[in-house]
């Protein structure tokens, strides 16, 4: 493997290296600094491939590229945004924002040594925030492969969680080790996590994420690692034995850990239904449960026919180097039950006494002073202890629970066409925040209106600060957006108002179209300070989707190709030799989105025009640039 790169380090004339976020078979991410983005920081996933495989570094540039673009599609606030990629040096690097906030697993360890793991309403928050994401992703043919606590975090912004690490990524790495190795299926997805057609077939499918999740969910219960709550004798999970939760809740999370995969629900939307039964989702406390040790209890026996297959252990889990399994029953941290509570016990028993003299006090003075016969029923609530006397003589060790509260945050992604206002309307309860989420562009104007009595919004900027001294708690906004990036129409009921009805509507105008301009040309007597811009039109031949430019460039002289191209085409230019890099310009000249000082780029067109594809170079090269068009 090659050395880490060095903090301090400028890639690609633009991300500046500060840290390593961590490591693993298949690479390293790197915390850097975006420099053509104000210095925002971001993920640097980096894939190195083996230096002394031909095969292996050709495929990877295929296989790369491939993948990047699978990452490119998919546009979820709780996935992080991918950016670009870029290939430097025979290393291939992933560029996604930055998350700010702890894995399940760092919050997990830190409970379990307070002697505390998650409450059920935590868990089956964090499973209905998580549902509506893998619904996303299956919708669009994609598996996550790897769902377990350390590749879900939780996000310090907004305390929603957020998905990291797909397992194409990891997939990619083991697919190019060799010739023989890309015939075969390939294993992606932590031991006890994924379900036994993944990790046995290579085979995934929408409810193996679903597994994995309900994995996850049973861990953060327990406290307790999936190996120590499997039983691979008879094949069945052993948790239920360890806590006590809603039944409605538990019955959800074992058919999502069905062994079968017809018998686990079929889909994300399939669960959350589930979920939404009365009958599963009780009141719960708030309080973190103690880890307590009761010994498990077997169970019986399946029979079961699967052969057990020895899996390798993925250099990326350290943590669960050690795979052997003590077939001693373990000792499991759960709650603490009511009969193992000696104030519980002491407050039955009291009751229990007290219940026993008034049932005999009573049946003494009834035979001694027999009252005339009525069928009055008064007369029959004389034999039950009355309710004004329980809290003087029965302790009670803490307070009932009662319904939760807890602040809920949604979002939803609205995708505003220019001149085409959406409309969204609903009922806001006081503990929610509705996030609806505007992808903006500089320049461009954008207009929300809200109509309710009880709810006021916020615009925020896509760094969570507030546009302008006009934008916060108002029910009207309307300016022109400072900087391209996903901005924010934030809802919250008025304070004193358990809920309210609402009305949104959100519309973004395009800033008026320039005047037409004639194409650069190169000047004669050209500005020493400033560098010739030689312009070429590329005219693809036909019956083909691209076409191999050459040329040279330098400090003094900026090559500029135009390629002509409609809304909806796919648009990529790669340097294929040659010390320098691009700058893809839109139509009307304005720098496309993360599109400077990169080596490739590739994008579906949002309007159609002459692109503008400058090769730039700090020093004087020769260059091979590739050209593609294609729906």
């Amino acid at each position: 493997m090659q050395t880490a790169i060095p903090t301090g380090t400028i890639l690609q004339n633009r991300y500046r290296v500060l840290s390593i976020l961590g490591q693993g078979g298949f690479g390293r991410t790197y915390l850097a600094e975006d420099q053509g983005r104000f210095n925002e920081l971001c993920a640097l996933k980096e894939l190195m491939p083996p230096q002394d495989n031909a095969y292996a570094l050709e495929k990877s540039k295929e296989l790369f590229q491939r993948e990047a673009q699978v990452l490119y599609g998919i546009q979820h606030p709780q996935i992080p945004q991918f950016r670009a990629t870029f290939a430097q040096d025979q290393r291939f690097f992933l560029v996604q924002d930055y998350v700010e906030g702890k894995t399940y697993r760092a919050l997990l360890d830190e409970r379990k040594s307070q002697g505390f793991v998650f409450t059920e309403n935590e868990v089956l928050q964090l499973v209905r925030q998580v549902l509506p994401v893998l619904a996303y992703i299956h919708s669009k043919g994609i598996i996550h492969r790897d769902i377990a606590p350390d590749n879900v975090i939780l996000r310090e912004s907004d305390r929603l969680p957020v998905l990291i690490d797909f397992g194409v990524v990891k997939e990619l790495a083991t697919r190019i080790q060799s010739p023989d190795t890309v015939r075969q299926h390939t294993t992606v997805g932590k031991l006890g996590y994924a379900p036994t057609e993944q990790m046995q077939t290579g085979r995934a499918y929408p409810n193996s994420d679903l597994y994995a999740l309900a994995v996850t969910a049973v861990v953060l219960l327990t406290g307790r690692e999936p190996q120590e709550l499997f039983d691979e004798t008879t094949m069945t999970w052993r948790w239920q034995r360890l806590i006590t939760i809603d039944p409605g809740f538990s019955q959800v999370l074992n058919k999502m850990l069905s062994y079968r995969t017809t018998d686990r629900f079929q889909s994300a939307n399939e669960v959350l239904q589930a979920l939404q039964s009365p009958a599963s989702v009780a009141p719960m406390p708030q309080t973190p449960p103690p880890i307590a040790t009761p010994p498990i209890q077997p169970q019986p026996p399946i029979n079961s026919q699967m052969e057990t297959m020895a899996v390798g252990r993925s250099a990326l889990d350290p943590a669960n180097a050690d795979t052997s399994i003590n077939r001693a029953e373990p000792t499991i941290p759960t709650r603490s039950s009511l009969w193992d509570d000696p104030w519980a016990v002491g407050a039955i028993g009291t009751g229990l006494v007290l219940l026993t003299g008034l049932g005999s006090w009573t049946l003494v003075r009834t035979l001694m002073n027999p009252a005339p016969p009525s069928p009055s029923p008064t007369q029959t609530t004389v034999t039950s202890p009355s309710p004004t006397t329980t809290p003087t003589t029965k302790p009670s060790p803490s307070p009932s629970p009662s319904p939760t509260n807890d602040p809920v945050t949604f979002s939803q992604r609205l995708n505003v066409a220019d001149g085409k206002p959406e409309s969204r309307d609903g009922t806001l309860r006081s503990n929610e925040t509705l996030n609806f989420i505007v992808p903006g562009q500089q320049g461009q104007q954008l207009n929300a209106a809200l109509t309710s009595e009880g709810v006021l919004m916020t615009v925020l900027t896509p760094n969570k600060e507030v546009v302008d001294d006009r934008s916060t708690r108002v029910s009207n906004w309307s300016g022109e957006l400072p900087f391209t990036g996903d901005y924010f129409v934030q809802l919250r009921t008025v304070q004193g108002l358990a809920k309210s009805n609402f009305k949104l509507n959100v519309s973004l105008k395009n800033p008026p179209a320039p005047s037409p301009t004639p194409s650069p040309t190169v000047s004669p007597s050209p500005d020493p300070g400033n560098p010739t811009i030689q312009t070429e039109r590329v005219n693809i031949p036909a019956g083909q989707t691209g076409t191999q430019l050459s040329g040279n460039t330098s400090p003094r002289v900026i090559r500029r190709y135009l390629i002509n191209a409609q809304k909806g085409q796919v648009l990529s230019a790669r340097l294929g030799s040659g010390n320098a890099t691009l700058t893809i310009r839109y139509p009307d000249g304005r720098p496309v989105e993360d599109a400077s000082g990169t080596v490739q780029w590739q994008a579906q067109l949002p309007i159609g025009g002459d692109y503008q594809v400058d090769v730039v170079a700090n020093g004087s090269t020769d260059f091979l640039l590739d050209i593609n068009v294609q729906y």
